[in-house]
């Protein structure tokens, strides 16, 4: 099941479950924002010790959040019995049959088996976590974000991701015959090239390679294809990642890539070199 868009899906059931230990309080608001693009988050749990005072920082958000705490004793030093309760929960949860989805908000690699299973079922995972998150918990999601691109105090764009990022193309001794081509940058683009100037490089490399998968006899590929054929190669593949707010203005911005309108629909392809 490819991951759900509000225009595909709008009335998405999620439930929404969160490893206190591993996520921060900070990214609060933009999570619950990000999760609204993609459905409903029909419930919202929340996992840790909440005796514990290292977790004193979520207490003050979850109330306004409607986000249950769910208490789980550390019963010996060293074990995460959190993880365990989440997992546990997820499995009930997942048997109601009243679920479309799952987001799980962890960058622990604990959760890789889980998301597995829900896929297993047909269940859509959206898994949210750090850039430190480990690669396979990331690739057993459907979608995984970046919760630095949710905080609103930091600029994730400022990191780099060695293993999602390549140096951008070079011009070819083709390229100056494109001159008469749609023009490839736009004004709004130019805001987000301004706005991120230190935005990881774009993996042009792996999205020419896309578009050329799904293009029909003429190059030409639906942009939404793209996008979702994108998500499926690489889960965290993001344009916030490489400072663009959506990936129509991302693709513009490449001298490689060409677009154009069609009913009502954006369209792209590789330039003929």
């Amino acid at each position: 099941m490819p991951p759900a868009t509000p225009e595909s899906r709008p009335h998405v059931n999620l439930a929404v479950l969160i490893d206190a230990d591993n996520a921060a309080p900070a990214i609060v608001e933009g999570l619950f924002e990000e999760i609204a693009r993609y459905g409903v988050a029909s419930v919202k749990r929340i996992y840790g010790d909440w005796t514990q005072p290292n977790l004193g920082g979520w207490k003050k958000v979850l109330l306004d959040h409607s986000i249950q705490p769910m208490q789980q004793f550390a019963y010996t030093h060293g074990k995460n019995a959190t993880d365990s309760a989440l997992i546990i929960d997820a499995m009930d949860l997942l048997y109601t049959g009243r679920f479309d989805g799952f987001c799980l908000v962890s960058s622990d690699s604990d959760f890789t088996r889980l998301a597995s299973r829900l896929r297993e079922e047909g269940l859509t995972v959206y898994g949210f976590g750090e850039r430190k998150t480990p690669k396979p918990f990331v690739s057993a999601c459907d979608k995984f974000i970046y919760t630095e691109l949710l905080r609103a105090d930091a600029h994730p764009a400022d990191e780099t991701s060695a293993d999602a990022t390549e140096a951008p193309a070079k011009p070819t001794r083709g390229t100056k015959k494109d001159k008469g081509e749609p023009t490839a940058k736009a004004e709004p683009v130019k805001e987000d090239t301004k706005r991120d100037a230190k935005a990881s490089p774009v993996p042009i490399r792996l999205i020419t390679k896309v578009i050329d998968d799904v293009s029909d006899d003429d190059g030409w590929a639906s942009l939404a294809s793209v996008g979702q054929n994108l998500t499926k190669l690489r889960p965290d593949f993001d344009p916030r990642l490489y400072g663009f707010s959506k990936l129509s203005a991302l693709m513009k911005a490449q001298p490689r890539i060409e677009s154009r309108q069609s009913n009502k629909h954006i369209e792209v392809r590789v330039r003929q070199r």
